[in-house]
């Protein structure tokens, strides 16, 4: 009993740290407007806060797991969770463009270390919990998709008499209860007593297991990417939407991904994951074909609909994967298929604007399905030399 109340406890905090994830990022993404008109910020400095972002990410993607394996939890939430605080709270009230700049990127690197880590502390628990590591893995994920959702809308409701200067100072403060709950628990102890040499990081990059689930990761941050940030114009250009329709087919995105990772939560418990990671490849193709084939408001919903389902479960699934493989290693595993995938998404997004440019916004879908029947590919081969022993328990 009092096992599994640490494992609650414990998974708890991940939950937490994920949530933390979503709401910092997408306050971000929900004051920006407002920091472009206060700053009279013009395309080319409104551009560097944007790129700034995922280049903390993929920087704490590739921090996370040796600081982990070698220093434990604790301390990495933490210190994550303080950058991340005092990161909105300098945003909130900078007064020179070099301090929103430097904010932005250490909002990127505490959220890209905590999306990381809270990945490996999971799956890390789950060997000794009931259930799979992919299904509780899935169930980290909606925790994401609450924050994402959340905290846009709390601050759409609040009066638009208060600066957006008040909103990012008061979620800077709620902030800090996460990081007063990681001081009171107990993590699970430090894999290593020692850092990793750093020849033994490049030999674990090697492995053709991080290989292969780090190139699927790849294209998968890839799509899910392009879809975060190109879904609002792809409709508004492409589709004829208005601007509050256009946000609302984002939402809904974010919607149907976190209730079906919700519903993935137990159905991962039941069924084998190769299956479920097939069949969630199967409806995202067909999304893209409601939104490729078919016109009209109601195709395009569907296929946005469908998209958010068939992209819930490839994380949680490939990610328990390598939990499963690298016991002993997993923050150091976790970090370098975290920062293969982050690189995916940052590459695939610039090229999106490259061709949407040049050809419009009918580039879109057909970015994506390139990246689905990459997915395809890679996973024909995962299943062919791994199958036996990956997804059956994992």
């Amino acid at each position: 009993m009092k096992g599994q109340c640490s494992y609650i406890r414990v998974f708890a905090a991940a939950c937490l740290g994920m949530l933390l994830f979503g709401i910092s990022i997408t306050s971000l993404g929900a004051v920006l407007p407002s920091l472009i008109n206060t700053w009279n910020l013009d395309i080319l400095e409104a551009g560097s806060l944007s790129s700034l972002l995922p280049f903390g990410i993929l920087a704490g993607s590739l921090i996370f797991g040796p600081v982990a394996d070698r220093y434990g939890y604790r301390m990495l939430f933490i210190i994550c969770s303080i950058l991340v605080i005092i990161a909105l709270e300098g945003i909130a009230f900078a007064t020179e463009l070099h301090i929103l700049q430097v904010a932005f990127f250490v909002i990127g690197f505490g959220g890209g270390a905590l999306n990381g880590g809270t990945s490996a502390l999971v799956a890390g628990i789950s060997s000794s919990a009931p259930g799979r590591s992919s299904a509780n893995l899935s169930l980290l994920g909606v925790f994401y998709g609450l924050g994402a959702l959340g905290i846009p809308a709390l601050l759409a409701l609040l009066p638009s008499g208060i600066s957006y200067q008040a909103k990012l100072g008061y979620t800077g403060l709620a902030l800090v209860l996460p990081v007063l709950y990681f001081f009171f628990i107990k993590f699970p102890a430090a894999k290593q007593s020692e850092a990793m040499p750093l020849r033994a990081i490049f030999a674990l990059a090697k492995d053709p297991v991080l290989i292969l689930v780090g190139l699927f990761l790849f294209f998968e941050s890839a799509v899910e990417g392009v879809i975060s940030n190109w879904t609002t114009t792809f409709l508004q250009m492409g589709k004829n939407f208005t601007s509050a329709a256009s946000l609302l087919g984002l939402s809904i995105y974010v919607l149907s991904l976190t209730l079906t990772r919700l519903l993935l939560a137990a159905l991962l418990r039941k069924f084998r994951s190769d299956r479920i990671i097939i069949l969630s490849l199967v409806i995202i193709l067909c999304g893209l074909i409601a939104i490729m084939v078919f016109p009209g408001t109601i195709a395009a919903m569907t296929g946005i609909i469908l998209l958010g389902i068939g992209t819930a479960g490839v994380f949680p699934v490939m990610l328990g994967y390598v939990g499963g493989f690298f016991s002993e290693q997993k923050g150091t595993a976790f970090s370098i298929v975290f920062f293969i995938a982050v690189t995916g998404n940052i590459l695939v997004n610039y090229l999106t604007g490259v061709f949407s440019r040049q050809y419009g916004m009918g580039s879109f879908p057909v970015i994506l399905l390139v990246c689905t029947g990459f997915l395809a590919l890679l996973l024909t081969i995962i299943l062919r030399r791994f199958h036996n022993r990956t997804f059956r328990n994992r």
